[in-house]
């Protein structure tokens, strides 16, 4: 069974916004639950944020009441990459993380946790190239904010006006892939029942497919971390079928 790194406190409404809304983490856990191997998420120190992240975001982070969560799903992302490393892996966490930059944060994020896990790895000596993917219907601008600029880090945000056009893209991205470790930013908004209204859910299981295959070609690992993703109703059916599909 595939991990997912996951804490109970996740189900805690922490603000008003649509990502911390309450029933979000249950509805995915009723999909998906019995069907993979739970790993409790830890979290990251405060040195492992201080990577990504300004001492005065931090700060601001904790003034808000937020850091505790904050730094939870920063950690569970960090241990889905070092899982990712050896096997695929899921970060079933929130906040999401991939609208935070170095000094500051919006769209219900407050740390990026994509880029405090591989800024750690990569501090570690466990990576030397990393790719991001990033299906979120909305830009990373945190991500590329923060490792835009490191010439071992690619990042891309693919899209597309049909989901054949997406899937291509996708499918460029990966063409003749040569990095260690490849992360997904799993934003589940693009489908066709949430504020995308695009992909079905059976083109999760396909990025996560591509993903895999591309990855075992050039003998890297592989993990993911949940993003957006608010319909309720068809967002577990979405990551299950991420899940299915890395699984391959």
């Amino acid at each position: 069974m595939i991990k997912v790194v996951y804490h109970s406190d996740f189900t805690r409404v922490y603000t008003s916004d649509p990502a911390a809304e309450a029933g979000r983490m249950e509805a995915i856990w009723d999909v998906i639950g019995g069907k993979v191997e739970e790993v409790e998420a830890l979290p990251a120190t405060r040195e492992q944020i201080e990577l990504a992240h300004s001492p005065g975001h931090i700060s601001l982070v904790e003034r808000r009441g937020l850091y505790d969560i904050a730094a939870l799903a920063a950690g569970g992302a960090l241990q889905a990459a070092r899982i990712g490393l050896r096997e695929p892996a899921l970060a079933l966490i929130r906040p999401p993380g991939h609208h935070a930059s170095a000094d500051h944060s919006w769209g219900f994020c407050y740390f990026n946790n994509m880029a405090v896990a591989l800024l750690t790895l990569k501090q570690e000596g466990l990576i030397q190239k990393a790719l991001v993917l990033d299906i979120d219907l909305h830009f990373g601008d945190g991500t590329v904010n923060i490792l835009g600029d490191k010439k071992w880090v690619d990042i891309y945000n693919p899209a597309g006006r049909s989901r054949e056009a997406f899937l291509s893209a996708v499918d460029e991205i990966l063409t003749g892939l040569t990095v260690d470790l490849v992360g997904i930013s799993a934003g589940f908004d693009y489908h066709q029942d949430d504020w995308g209204g695009l992909l079905a859910t059976e083109d999760y299981a396909a990025i996560g497919a591509k993903v895999r295959k591309a990855a075992q070609a050039c003998g890297a690992g592989c993990f993911a971390v949940l993003e957006g993703g608010y319909n309720h109703q068809v967002l577990g059916y979405n990551v299950a079928a991420l899940l299915e599909g890395l699984s391959r």
